[in-house]
């Protein structure tokens, strides 16, 4: 379970975002600038809000005045808009960091496709590889939640379909809590179980 109530002043207004999640799927939906991005950094440990709480299997990641808890001891994964691989790792090293299952490292990997770019650096790629070594990445750590910002957008149609059914599977076996951005209504509608959308820093359900 994660569960979330917190506050944070931005700009153009005051991120209010409370939401609890259990062994589910939640896709969030908005226009751009409308907060979903940064709720997930919030519950990643990226940013802090400026109050209330994040509890995620009874564990307080956040909570004012308390030290939060750092992002690298939070076991949660998340794939960024913009991947953000290590630079001066190959792609096998940005998997293999921090792995925990190498048996379901090698089946993400052939799911996804890219064995043939393990050898390479993220500079020597294309952005749909990086985004594919990413969520691979992310996966490997057999998280206890999982944060997904937009993972598929630069996928083809059927590597995008096959990395959906893979996440689909992985969920159903592992039952963590997930939540993920998206502008495609199409691939809301299939991954899922709740569809949320964000307005001026506040979640409205459908």
């Amino acid at each position: 379970m994660l569960s979330l109530k917190i506050k944070k002043t931005l700009k153009a207004y005051t991120l209010n975002a409370v939401l609890n999640v259990s062994e589910e799927i939640i896709v969030l939906t908005g226009p751009s600038g409308a907060g979903k991005t940064t709720t997930l950094n919030c519950i990643s440990g990226l940013i802090h809000p400026d109050s209330g709480e994040i509890v995620l299997n009874d564990r307080i990641l956040f909570q004012k005045k308390e030290k939060p808890i750092p992002v690298q001891k939070r076991n949660i994964g998340y794939v960024f808009q913009n991947y953000a691989l290590f630079p001066h790792m190959t792609i096998r090293g940005n998997i293999n960091y921090k792995m925990k299952d190498i048996k379901l490292v090698n089946t993400l990997v052939n799911v996804v496709g890219i064995e043939h770019i393990l050898e390479s650096y993220p500079a020597e790629i294309s952005g749909g590889e990086k985004q594919r070594a990413a969520l691979v990445r992310a996966l490997a750590t057999k998280p206890e939640a999982l944060l997904l910002d937009e993972p598929f957008s630069s996928l083809d149609d059927e590597t995008k379909e096959e990395c959906q059914n893979e996440l689909l599977r992985l969920h159903a076996m592992w039952k963590i809590p997930i939540i993920m951005v998206t502008h495609d209504l199409k691939e809301a509608e299939r991954l899922g179980d709740r569809i949320l959308r964000i307005e001026q820093g506040k979640i409205i359900d459908n």
